[in-house]
């Protein structure tokens, strides 16, 4: 009460004072007026609504960032998009960060198959070769697995977590998030880290990459880059051909609320 008296003569005296006060009254409550428009759009706005501003910005990332042109599927990435902004809406990402790592299983391991992506620039940091686990195929990544001493690669939704200096000098521990398809990560010492089978060299070579025990092993020359950027609780997603796999990540309806409540929802007619 005591403040909004003291507002209310505050602002009374800078309307008699000084001589450009009726702008600043008016810029005041335009910008007041524009905030309560925006609540107001995103209490009253429908789902088709929520869900066709969603979809412009998915689309607007993908050609922005030139994902078509670099080989990422559209509907890979709209998969990852859809997990990202779950993860965000849970509080699972860093806040500070928007980058979205994109890996996917269903091209051969000569292709570049994975993506990292800052969502808020709309940029690809790397587009990069990645290889897939030893027992989840030859040049295609074609059977996964959750169980220890598999060797094979695991689909789904992981964490980045710390890093560490191990036998392929810093790497990066991961969390699978998905229960049931990628959930035993840690126990399995599945992380991101260089190594000397994975370049174009390789490939030339014995036309596919080697192969890991099951880590998303990275040329040596941008490992460390890479993991700099990724490290400390960014998102990735692995996408793969396994017909089983489900994860509540991919939610589109909680993902497009979640998305709206982020973000400012302009005044739609549908």
């Amino acid at each position: 009460m005591i403040r909004a008296l003291l507002t209310t003569i505050t602002l009374g005296l800078v309307s008699i004072t000084s001589p450009g006060a009726s702008g600043i009254e008016h810029s005041l409550n335009t910008n007041i007026s524009a905030k309560e428009e925006l609540a107001t759009n995103n209490a009253t706005a429908t789902f088709a609504e929520k869900q066709l501003v969603f979809d412009d910005r998915v689309l607007e990332v993908y050609n922005d960032a030139s994902l078509k042109k670099s080989g990422l599927s559209f509907n890979v990435f709209r998969k990852a998009f859809v997990g990202f902004q779950n993860f965000k809406q849970r509080n699972l990402v860093a806040p500070a960060k928007s980058i979205l790592t994109v890996i996917d299983f269903t091209k051969p391991s000569s292709e570049k198959r994975m993506w990292i992506i800052d969502l808020k620039s709309k940029k690809v940091l790397f587009n990069t070769l990645v290889a897939h686990g030893r027992n989840t195929g030859q040049a295609t990544a074609d059977k996964f697995s959750n169980l220890p001493n598999s060797n094979m690669s695991s689909v789904g939704f992981y964490l980045t977590d710390e890093t560490y200096f191990g036998k392929h000098g810093l790497s990066l521990k991961l969390d699978g998030m998905d229960e049931g398809y990628n959930d035993k990560a840690r126990e399995r010492a599945i992380v991101v880290h260089g190594a000397d089978y994975v370049s174009d060299s390789f490939v030339k070579q014995y036309g596919r990459l080697g192969r890991s025990l099951g880590c998303p092993a990275l040329p040596q020359e941008i490992s460390k880059e890479v993991i700099e950027t990724i490290k400390d609780h960014t998102l990735i997603y692995i996408n793969g051909n396994n017909p089983t796999y489900t994860s509540n990540y991919l939610n589109q309806d909680t993902a497009i609320e979640a998305f709206a409540s982020a973000t400012a929802m302009p005044a739609l007619s549908i």
